[in-house]
C-alpha cells in the first residue's frame, strides 16, 4: 500500500516536471538587434556582434538575440524608428545620429570639446547621467545602455591639407551630430552618411572628406585609397560612446534578472571595446603610415579657435531647444568641469611628464 502511494506520487513528480519545461520554453526572450554598422566591420560592426552574442550566452540561451547589420533588416539611419515602433527589440548605434530627433541625445555620444571615455562614464555611473540619458530616450518610448568606447577620435580624412580656415569653405565633408553643426559653422559642406556608403562616395569625389572612428577601424575602410591627410585629434568626439537602445515597454516587461543580464554584458562589452581601442590604434596608425603613405597631420590653432567659438554658440542654441535640452547641457558641463578638473591634475599632467621624460 505505502509502495503504491509511493509510485503514484513519484508518477506525479514526474508529470509535473514533464509540464515544467514548456513553461520555461515559454519564458524564453526573442531580442532582434538592429545595427547601424555593416557586419563584420572590425571596430564597430565585430563589438555589436560580440555584444548580441554575449547576451544569449550569458543568459544561457534564455534572451536570444537575432542581429541583423545596416541594410539587412533596416538602414542604419532607421534604427530609431524601428526599435521606437517596437518592430524590433533595440539597435546598436552611436546617440549622435539622432540629435534631429531631440539635441540631446547627443551628449550620450560624444560632443565637441566634451568628456573623454572615461570621463564620460564616470558621469552616467556616478553623476545622473544615466537618469538624463533615461529622460531623454524616455520622450521617445527607449532606453539607452552604454555598450562600447572609442575615445578620442580623430579629426578625419581630407584629400588636400588643411592649413587654415579658408581651406575648409565649401569642402564636402561626411561628418554629423554636434561636431557636423560646428563643422557647417564654420564652412564646411557637412554631409550625413552612415558607415556603408562613405567609402565609395569618397572613392567617386561625391565627398571630400570623412571622419569616422581611429586608426583602428579606419583602417578596415581603406580611405587612404582616396584621402592622403589624415588629422588628429579631432574636436567632435573627444569619447565616443556606443549605445544599445530598447524599447521601453519591452525593456520594462522584463524581469530582474532579465535586465541584470543586458545591463552585465553591456557593461561588459563597454569596457572591451574601450580596450581594444586603446591597444589597436598605435599599431595600426603605424600600419597607415609605414604600408600606404598617410600624411598624419594635426589642425592648426586658427582652427581650433574657430571650432571652440561654433561650439560656444551651438551649445547656447542646443540650451534653447528646451527645458530638458537646457538641464542636460547644464548637467553634463557641470560634471565635466569637475571630473576633468581633476584628470587635469591627475591623468593629464602625469602623462604629459611621463611623455616628456620618456621621449613619448
Amino acid at each position: 500500500m505505502e509502495r503504491r502511494r509511493f509510485l503514484k506520487g513519484a508518477a506525479l513528480g514526474a508529470g509535473a516536471a514533464a509540464l515544467a519545461t514548456p513553461a520555461v520554453s515559454q519564458g524564453m526572450k526573442t531580442m532582434a538587434i538592429v545595427s547601424s554598422w555593416p557586419r563584420d566591420l572590425p571596430g564597430p560592426g565585430t563589438s555589436a556582434q560580440r555584444l548580441a552574442a554575449r547576451i544569449t550566452q550569458l543568459s544561457e540561451g534564455m534572451i536570444t538575440t537575432e542581429y541583423f547589420a545596416s541594410g539587412e533588416r533596416v538602414r542604419g539611419f532607421d534604427a530609431f524608428d524601428e526599435v521606437a515602433s517596437g518592430q524590433a527589440e533595440s539597435y546598436i548605434a552611436v546617440e549622435d545620429y539622432w540629435v534631429g530627433k531631440h539635441p540631446a541625445f547627443a551628449y550620450f555620444a560624444g560632443v565637441p570639446f566634451g568628456m573623454t571615455t572615461p570621463e564620460w562614464n564616470a558621469w552616467i555611473h556616478f553623476r545622473g547621467g544615466q537618469d538624463l540619458w533615461d529622460a531623454v530616450g524616455g520622450e521617445f518610448g527607449l532606453k539607452g545602455l552604454p555598450c562600447g568606447g572609442f575615445g578620442t577620435q580623430t579629426g578625419g580624412w581630407f584629400n588636400k591639407e588643411i592649413n587654415s580656415i579658408a581651406d575648409l569653405q565649401g569642402l564636402k565633408m561626411r561628418t554629423g551630430g554636434f561636431g557636423g553643426q560646428i563643422m557647417a559653422k564654420v564652412g564646411v559642406s557637412a554631409v550625413s552618411l552612415p558607415g556603408g556608403q562613405i567609402y565609395e562616395n569618397l572613392v567617386s569625389g561625391a565627398i571630400d572628406a570623412t571622419e569616422w572612428v581611429g586608426p583602428f577601424a579606419d583602417y578596415f575602410m581603406k580611405f587612404y585609397e582616396a584621402a592622403q591627410y589624415y588629422y588628429s585629434p579631432g574636436m567632435h568626439a573627444p569619447g565616443g560612446a556606443v549605445a544599445l537602445g530598447m524599447n521601453a515597454e519591452w525593456w520594462g516587461g522584463l524581469s530582474d534578472w532579465e535586465r541584470s543580464v543586458i545591463a552585465a554584458a553591456c557593461e561588459e562589452e563597454n569596457a572591451l571595446k574601450t580596450y581594444e581601442e586603446s591597444a589597436k590604434n598605435g599599431e595600426y596608425l603605424q600600419r597607415l603610415i609605414n604600408d600606404h603613405g598617410v600624411q598624419l597631420r594635426s589642425f592648426p590653432d586658427e582652427l581650433w579657435t574657430a571650432f571652440g567659438e561654433a561650439a560656444d554658440e551651438l551649445y547656447d542654441e542646443v540650451r534653447d531647444h528646451s527645458e530638458l535640452a537646457r538641464t542636460v547641457t547644464d548637467a553634463y558641463w557641470e560634471s565635466m568641469r569637475e571630473i576633468g578638473g581633476y584628470r587635469k591634475l591627475a591623468e593629464v599632467a602625469f602623462s604629459q611628464q611621463r611623455n616628456r621624460v620618456f621621449g613619448i
